[in-house]
């Protein structure tokens, strides 16, 4: 059985265009949402803060270039790498998005804790952790993968338990909510937060024994551990015109 190309097919009769990844990748850091960026090193927008990527390989899946990608740019460990949960965000594909040719891009979107500081490396200068509210005009289409990408994590934090994930092995509800404030950019109303909170099955667990003590007035604050559950039911839906 032939596995060539049907008769009169001609794939030159189609204009040529390239593969590309992109990542936007967040962390909490002192209490402030960071993303991922590197400076490019090479044409074009040579100079300019962007998010980390690159081109699609020829024998290559779109996954598997992202974590390339990810760790060629960033000088983070391929074992780094692998362990990241990587969500595919969309696909961008206007026409005169990329300077050098026609190119569709794959994005991707994580939210991770704990990840090391990052260095340049490939076709990126420098690497580093930038506060999100912070980041200036990146290149490319950027901006727009970025914004799609925080709309994403937040919605995350809406229906699953990852905001658990930025807290200490044992945490408070103050702690918590704290992790939301941060993504999600608004003020929680905090009994009202800890009413949803204890009563979403299998969110958190209460550690046993005495309470803690923290700042402020002295008050003990209770102690929790992440729950069993991975998805929350009901959702934990974010507060509309309550911004910080």
């Amino acid at each position: 059985m032939s596995t060539g190309a049907p008769a009169g097919y001609d794939p030159y009769a189609f204009e040529p265009f390239a593969v590309t990844v992109d990542l936007a990748v967040f962390t909490v850091r002192d209490g402030r949402l960071h993303v991922l960026l590197v400076e490019r090193g090479e044409d074009p927008y040579k100079g300019h803060w962007a998010l980390p990527g690159g081109f699609v390989l020829p024998r290559e899946s779109a996954g598997s270039a992202a974590r390339r990608e990810l760790a060629e740019e960033t000088g983070l460990t391929e074992a780094t790498v692998s362990a990241l949960h990587l969500e595919q965000l969309r696909t961008y594909s206007e026409p005169d998005r990329d300077p050098r040719m026609r190119v569709v891009s794959v994005a991707y979107t994580a939210l991770v804790p704990d990840l090391p500081e990052p260095r340049g490396g490939g076709d990126a200068a420098t690497a580093r952790w930038w506060e999100a509210g912070a980041v200036g005009a990146l290149a490319f289409d950027h901006d727009r993968i970025l914004t799609d990408a925080h709309d994403r994590i937040g919605a995350k934090l809406e229906y699953t338990c990852l905001a658990t994930a930025f807290c200490p092995a044992e945490f408070t509800l103050g702690e918590l909510q704290q992790v939301y404030e941060t993504v999600w950019g608004v003020e929680l109303d905090r009994p009202n937060f800890r009413r949803k909170v204890l009563t979403t099955p299998g969110f958190v667990q209460a550690v046993e024994g005495s309470p803690r003590r923290t700042g402020g007035r002295g008050k003990p604050a209770a102690l929790y551990r992440a729950g069993a559950a991975t998805a929350l039911h009901p959702p934990l839906l974010r507060p509309e015109g309550r911004s910080t």
